[in-house]
Order: C-alpha cells, then sequence, then structure tokens
C-alpha cells in the first residue's frame, strides 16, 4: 500500500492577522512547514509527499520548490474541498493529510498514525487529541467530537482511502494521541508562542512534556 502524503498549505490563516503567510512563520528559525516536511521524509512509510498550495499562499508555494516534493495547487475554498481537489487530480490512493501548521509532528508519529490506520480496517482514520491536553496549555478547541464521555478536538491529520473520494461520508476510526506534537497546531499568536518556547526548551536540553500514546 502506497501511502501519499498531503501537506495541506492553502488556508487564508484567517484566525491571525498576519503580514507573512502561515504556513512560512517561523519557529525555531525555520518556516512551520519546512518542519513539517523534515519529518515527513524522516517516515518510512511515506512514500510520496505533494504539499497543496492555492492562491492565498504563493510565498509558500515558491519556497517549497527547494525540496524534492510534488506541488499542486488547489482552489484555496478549504480544508475538504482542496483535499478532495488534490486525491482526485492526482488519482491518489492511500492519502495521509498534514496540516502545514504542526511544527512539531515526528516522523515517528506519523509512522504510528499509519500503522494504526492499517489495522483498524476502514476506509478513513481521524487523529483526535483529548481536551484536556489543550486545556493544560491554556487552549481550547474550534471542533468538539463528543466520544462517549470524552471530548476530543481533532488534530490536523487524517488519513483515507483516497479510491473511495466520492463515496460520501465514509466510515472512520477515531485515532486519539495524546502528545503535545499533536495538540499543538498553529492557528493563534498564543499557539505560536507557546510551540515556539518548547521547541527553545527541547534545543536547549530541556525535558519534553509529552505523554506516551
Amino acid at each position: 500500500m502506497g501511502v501519499t502524503a498531503l501537506v495541506m498549505a492553502g488556508g487564508k490563516g484567517s484566525r491571525m492577522v498576519l503580514r507573512e503567510e502561515k504556513p512560512l512563520l517561523k519557529v525555531g528559525a525555520k518556516p512551520m512547514i519546512e518542519h513539517v516536511l523534515e519529518a515527513l521524509k524522516e517516515a518510512k512509510k511515506i512514500d510520496e509527499i505533494v504539499v497543496a498550495v492555492s492562491k492565498h499562499t504563493p510565498n509558500t508555494a515558491k519556497f517549497v520548490e527547494r525540496f524534492t516534493v510534488k506541488v499542486l495547487k488547489t482552489p484555496g475554498k478549504g480544508f475538504c474541498k482542496d483535499m478532495g481537489h488534490a486525491v482526485r487530480k492526482l488519482s491518489l490512493d492511500t492519502v495521509i493529510t498534514v496540516s502545514a501548521d504542526l511544527p512539531l509532528i515526528t516522523g515517528k508519529i506519523i509512522d504510528e498514525i499509519i500503522e494504526r490506520y492499517r489495522l483498524c480496517n476502514k476506509p478513513a482514520l481521524t487523529v483526535a487529541v483529548p481536551m484536556e491536553t489543550k486545556e493544560r496549555f491554556g487552549l481550547g478547541g474550534e471542533y468538539v467530537i463528543e466520544a462517549g464521555d470524552k471530548r476530543l478536538v481533532p488534530a490536523g491529520i487524517n488519513v483515507i482511502d483516497g479510491r473511495r473520494i466520492d463515496e460520501g461520508m465514509l466510515e472512520e476510526e477515531i485515532c486519539v494521541i495524546d502528545v503535545e506534537e499533536v495538540a499543538l497546531n498553529v492557528n493563534t499568536l498564543q499557539e505560536l508562542e507557546i510551540v515556539e518556547g518548547l521547541f527553545a526548551e527541547r534545543f536547549s536540553g530541556g525535558l519534553s512534556h509529552s505523554k506516551k500514546y
């Protein structure tokens, strides 16, 4: 089963007032999207990387040209519509979509998610984190999934059987991963500040707050 990583980098970043395109915001002296691409290149279960850009992110499109990835321009109409456009345009099979605003993500976590998808025997998998983990950093969640007595927040990582993209709502597995690398996607200046602090802490010899998953 060949796996394509689809990096979603075409959004407006409307929740942040920015002069720079959100994927190019720097964490640890590198644009966030560069951290994501490095993690995907480290992952052993990724066969191809595609960066989905749009009219909203022309500088991002230019920046990623230096990497050995495929770049695809999408309509810029939102995460789901742009993802669907990319899957259909490239006739993709197994696809893991990763938001460009997850600069702490690692290749090991990506491989674990793909393995969970393979084991779940469902056509779709959504990665979520407990609301309590977000709240530990003083954060909330715009979208909340109620799963029994648990409140979960989508993490911006999904896996789908691209061959079934036109079937409507697919049966999906909710994959709960309780680590800060997944919990902290940058949608606000507060989240950017938190991520920058954690990144600096790690590279100055500090301990990670990650929990085992």
